[in-house]
């Protein structure tokens, strides 16, 4: 096959890479670190579970230095540093005016959307998710005795849209209870505006339906891009929601396992503090705090030269698929490190017999780069490939070579045209490929 050379990287912003404060470009080696993310062979590179290849802030792992040196790791309190963290950064950042008494801690978002689906929904009522969507969702749905009940995007070739028509209809259902929204979303990277956030409080109000948001994702937009968080979107939207928030996607201390809930309803932030509590998931280990007060209080400056990193990487990928794998395209987005391919022009379009899953691979087993397939985040993400960027920028070369490889191979061995996931590479180990709703109860985040 003929070599495929990495883009030089020509934009306005690489007088600014090279005069940043943090080295986002040393690649650190996570092998053998117990790392979700990179246990997998030595010839494969993993761009695909939600964390980056990044240290984090300097001021974070300052804190916890701190804390490991005092030598004591009793039992923590919640002190009122930790309220006042997030009380400042999202109404700084975000103009999320919170009250103080609306936060509640809990250890991750996930455990707090699996809190809100037990003790706000009785079994057998329906879960409203938009799809596709991150695909522990569907987890903490099914894995209690509730029905997953989608409500596709409107996918236009470019990005993706609400379906108000269809999505009024599954609220109408009285056996819809909950929704689940991703804002901003993943995979998809759109960030919801006002009008589209109050759109939705406006008809979950009519039909009874709480909403619960998840934000884990609204620091990591594109520089200038700013998110809308749902309970600003009104005073409906506000009342009839729990907000999850947390620094972890942010400032990459998912292991730290810390976040919150936001709850200005008392009647209903006192039924999630009591399933919070009834769960276990309610109490901080002896970073948690410490952590998340140094990421609200000192992480600003890291996390807006971050942010630009991360919007270069995009850029890059984006010029290199478009000059370099033809029948891939990258979908808009203006949120997340996360990078949704559209591989109908290969495998077939969205709705027929394609599924990128295949394709995904196909690329993994010849070239060694490990990416998400889209089917895991809901029937009509079969034909997309999930993709991380968040590395140093040499790994990032490295995955579209290997990207451009393995979809040439692939063109070579069975065309553009559809090909069956039950086909010559059906035998091939799904171990780490990510389970779809049929599949049941999936593994870890992907």
């Amino acid at each position: 096959m003929p070599a495929v050379s990495p883009l030089k990287c020509q934009n306005p912003f690489t007088k600014w890479r090279e005069n940043m404060k943090f080295d986002f470009d040393k690649v650190i080696d996570r092998r053998g670190t117990g790392s979700l993310k990179w246990d997998v062979p030595e010839n494969e590179l993993p761009m695909w579970v939600a964390d980056m290849d990044f240290q984090t802030a300097p001021c974070i792992r300052e804190a916890l230095s701190a804390r490991v040196e005092h030598g004591i790791f009793g039992y923590s309190i919640i002190p009122d540093e930790w309220a006042d963290a997030y009380v400042n950064w999202w109404g700084s950042r975000h103009g999320f005016a919170i009250d103080r008494d609306w936060l509640v801690f809990c250890t991750g978002v996930i455990p707090a959307i699996s809190t809100a689906v037990r003790k706000l929904t009785t079994p057998a009522e329906n879960v409203v998710v938009q799809t596709p969507v991150y695909n522990i969702f569907f987890n903490s749905i099914y894995n209690n005795g509730r029905n997953i009940l989608e409500s596709p995007l409107k996918y236009d070739g470019e990005g993706y849209a609400m379906d108000f028509e269809d999505l009024e209809a599954k609220l109408a259902d009285p056996q819809t209870s909950l929704m689940i929204l991703c804002n901003p979303q993943n995979p998809a990277g759109k960030i919801w505006d006002k009008e589209t956030l109050a759109h939705v409080g406006e008809l979950c109000a009519k039909y009874g339906v709480t909403v619960i948001s998840d934000e884990i994702h609204c620091d990591l937009t594109d520089p200038g891009k700013k998110y809308v968080p749902f309970a600003t979107a009104s005073d409906t939207c506000r009342d009839i929601s729990v907000t999850c928030i947390a620094p972890t996607k942010t400032f990459n201390i998912a292991g730290i396992q810390t976040a919150a809930i936001v709850v200005p309803d008392k009647f209903l932030r006192h039924k999630m503090w009591r399933g919070l509590n009834t769960d276990e998931v309610a109490e901080p280990n002896a970073f948690a705090v410490d952590a998340a007060i140094a990421a609200f209080t000192n992480g600003g400056e890291w996390l807006d030269s971050l942010r630009q990193y991360l919007y270069e990487n995009k850029q890059y990928v984006r010029k290199f698929i478009d000059e370099k794998v033809p029948g891939i395209k990258v979908v808009y987005s203006e949120a997340t490190y996360l990078l949704w391919l559209d591989c109908s022009g290969i495998c077939g379009a969205a709705g027929e017999d394609g599924n990128a899953k295949t394709l995904s691979k196909f690329i993994r087993k010849n070239t060694g780069l490990y990416m998400s397939p889209g089917l895991s985040y809901g029937k009509n993400g079969k034909a997309f490939i999930r993709l991380n960027i968040a590395c140093p920028r040499s790994t990032v070369e490295d995955g579209m070579m290997r990207l451009a490889e393995g979809v040439s191979e692939y063109k070579k061995s069975f065309g553009t045209g559809v090909v069956s996931s039950d086909g010559d590479y059906g035998h091939w180990s799904d171990a780490c490929s990510g389970q779809t709703l049929e599949d049941g109860a999936a593994k870890k985040e992907i």
